[in-house]
């Protein structure tokens, strides 16, 4: 068995059922599919099973215990030389194992990722959210595409590693946010191969709504600060820059009374997000979503940032301790 697919799944039996049937329509058939529903309310075994005679799939249901200890589980129960992670909000184009296979036969890799896009089936809402999670002008395109200030650190969204070095390395940890990140700073550490594929790429939902999404960055910012307890030299400058963002836009509001030229900074940065949204999206309206989606994405993770960076580096809290709402309950 060439792949193994191993989706995590937490109350989100639609969108399995969207992620499965773009993995009956690819053109490269030697995987496996693994489905690991992790204490879900709202289980989406029925929809596995309508997919029994067009893939090669299997079903486990266990207690919650976070989407890395998921994907462990899931991983021990496969049988493919590579394991290919997904997010179970993903949609695979066709040729997504064709651009994996194309890559390695090329040069091997350890381990590898691919970007995201936003599919034309998506709200202008959830567009909004992919522009600024995948935009330069958020720092969210340094994570996934070919502008980086950044080392390419594989997320969990689209994340491939040989079965070798996943059994190495022990899988993931247990933390419950920011795993992903903590996988492959290990991966570094050892020193694997790892290696951004831009071809393959996938169509990622994320959130649904602005409220949901502002608890996600800003949990991502939390768990930026834990990734730094856990390894100091993994904090780098761009991943200051929201923190640094939401402190600049909090002092321009408290010190300028809201006058016009005070704000100046901050509405030409509103300006630019809705440009460059606009002509990529080729809608004004999602342009201005975007401003939304921009703010929050950065002072979401500022936030967080912040938070955690209180918690854990002044008072000294330890991760369970400070963030057991956020991460535990």
């Amino acid at each position: 068995m060439r792949y193994s697919v191993i989706i995590p799944v937490y109350n989100r039996p639609d969108e399995v059922d969207e992620l499965l049937h773009s993995l009956t329509v690819q053109h490269f058939k030697d995987f496996e599919v693994v489905v690991v529903e992790d204490g879900s309310s709202f289980p989406c075994k029925e929809v596995v099973d309508r997919y029994a005679g067009r893939l090669n799939i299997k079903y486990f249901s266990k207690p919650n215990s976070g989407p890395g200890q998921t994907r462990n589980y899931g991983a021990e129960r496969s049988e493919g030389d590579y394991l290919i992670i997904l997010d179970s909000d993903v949609i695979l184009p066709e040729g997504y194992f064709d651009a994996v296979e194309k890559e390695l036969l090329t040069s091997l890799a350890d381990a590898f990722g691919g970007p995201d896009r936003a599919h034309a089936s998506f709200t202008d809402i959830q567009k909004a959210i992919n522009y600024s999670m995948t935009s330069f002008f958020t720092t969210g395109g340094i994570r996934g595409g070919k502008k980086k200030m950044d080392t390419f650190y594989p997320r969990s969204f689209n994340m491939g590693v040989r079965r070798g070095v996943y059994e190495a390395l022990g899988g993931f940890s247990k933390m419950r946010f920011g795993e992903d990140i903590d996988f492959s700073i290990r991966i570094f550490k050892k020193g694997y191969a790892c290696r951004l594929f831009p071809d393959a790429w996938v169509y990622h939902k994320r959130r649904t709504d602005l409220k949901k999404f502002f608890k996600q960055v800003h949990n991502s910012g939390i768990a930026r600060i834990n990734l730094y307890k856990k390894y100091p030299d993994s904090l780098k400058l761009v991943h200051g820059l929201p923190a640094v963002f939401t402190l600049g836009v909090t002092l321009l509001l408290l010190g300028t009374s809201f006058s016009l030229f005070s704000l100046t900074p901050i509405l030409l940065y509103a300006v630019l997000v809705c440009i460059d949204s606009a002509i990529r999206n080729k809608s004004l309206t999602i342009g201005i979503y975007s401003i939304a989606a921009a703010f929050i994405q950065l002072i979401g993770y500022g936030t967080g940032f912040w938070r955690a960076w209180w918690q854990r580096c002044v008072r000294g809290k330890d991760e369970f301790e400070a963030f057991q709402k956020n991460f535990y309950k």
